[in-house]
């Protein structure tokens, strides 16, 4: 996620990265404090063009949904190098409600050079307005308010029924079909891992890829994230409501568990972090997480021949074959380029080491080593 557009400086400090520009700024508080007045312009955007789009089919829409620091932004950006498939770009927000209207406004701007910069996640994943982006959360919350507030349960069932945001959703990605030119909708959405029952009812070809990441190592990297958010917002203050304009309470000054059913666990974690417990409050959430998503695998058959876990370390150890298996199980053809551009890019992360004292390392094996289990993760992992 970068939060400044496409108009800093390269090379400039970490915080710096969170800087929002004026005018994205100004668009965002215009339009985000009227849900309802986004929702009609949408409708209006859908009535101009609907019959350029209608007879677009929503097949097989493939979703990777997992927590943050999964290695679900890799995912997304290989992914999003397929021929086949259409996703949102930075360059989609804040008017992200009407791409249609908005892209072709954007394509009518004078040219203006645009260098890929690296992301106020200090990750090593470099970006431009034109890069693959998750922005598919404003569209929930914009439908139900409840979600990020902590002691509400996020977790849609497949018995949910909400019809108006499901028409909007499908007429969403149509429109998304149709500005891309692509075939198949592909959505970077780590939220929607409380979620997938209720997609597949929805969309019942859906594909989902959800990434985990061993404990100890998926701690750590949140753990880092996290202060660099804290920092980065704290020096730019307009950074935080944009991000959580943009849908990411992962981390930062509004930082809010993900509730998978449970109040009391939900406001656990939030307990743990605000004792400066960070390591266990995260080991639990991590839990909660994939402790859901194996309850549900096992639960529910079709939901788990539509789910394909990929465990960060084989997608690092063995990229190409782990991508390959992801283009088979999405139903995306082969692609010998972008399996080899996987196997290029991706490597063991090295820009920082796990280094825990020996009480948060308890904590955090002893918070998840039944899930941790249950995705063949032993107590090193």
């Amino acid at each position: 996620m970068s939060v400044q557009g496409h108009v800093t400086k390269q090379d400039t400090p970490a915080a710096d990265k969170f800087a929002v520009t004026p005018w994205m700024d100004v668009m965002g508080r215009i339009l985000y404090r009227r849900p309802k007045l986004m929702q009609s312009l949408a409708k209006i955007e859908t009535r101009l063009f609907e019959d350029r789009f209608d007879d677009i089919p929503v097949r097989a829409p493939v979703w990777v949904s997992g927590l943050a620091r999964s290695g679900s932004t890799v995912l997304l950006e290989l992914l999003a190098d397929h021929p086949q498939v259409a996703t949102h770009r930075y360059r989609d927000f804040p008017p992200l409600f009407t791409p249609i209207l908005w892209n072709k406004l954007v394509d009518y701007m004078p040219f203006k050079e645009d260098a890929p910069e690296e992301r106020a996640h200090k990750d090593g994943i470099y970006v431009t307005s034109e890069s693959p982006e998750a922005f598919e959360e404003p569209i929930w919350m914009s439908f139900f308010q409840h979600l990020h507030k902590r002691l509400w349960d996020e977790t849609f069932g497949g018995d949910a029924i909400h019809p108006e945001f499901e028409d909007f959703l499908r007429a969403h990605i149509r429109k998304l079909l149709f500005v891309r030119g692509g075939e198949r909708y592909l959505a970077k959405a780590n939220y929607n891992i409380t979620r997938l029952d209720y997609l597949l009812r929805m969309f019942p070809d859906a594909r989902f890829v959800v990434p985990v990441r061993g404990p100890i190592w998926h701690v750590a990297s949140l753990m880092k994230q996290h202060r660099l958010f804290v920092k980065g917002e704290v020096e730019h203050p307009e950074s935080r409501a944009h991000l959580a304009r943009a849908g990411h309470f992962e981390f930062g000054l509004d930082r809010a568990p993900v509730n998978c059913g449970s109040e009391a666990v939900a406001t656990e974690i939030a307990d743990l972090w605000a004792e400066g417990r960070e390591a266990e409050g995260w080991a639990l959430q991590w839990r909660e997480v994939y402790g859901y998503l194996a309850e549900r695998i096992e639960e529910n058959p079709a939901l788990a021949e539509a789910v394909l876990v990929v465990r960060y370390e084989d997608l690092c150890e063995q990229p190409g074959a782990v991508m390959a298996r992801i283009l088979d199980h999405c139903g995306l053809d082969y692609s010998d380029a972008l399996v080899d551009r996987a196997r290029t890019r991706l490597h063991v992360p090295d820009y920082y080491q796990p280094d825990f004292p020996p009480e948060d390392l308890h904590a955090i094996r002893d918070r998840t080593s039944p899930v941790a289990r249950y995705f063949g993760y032993g107590p090193g992992s």
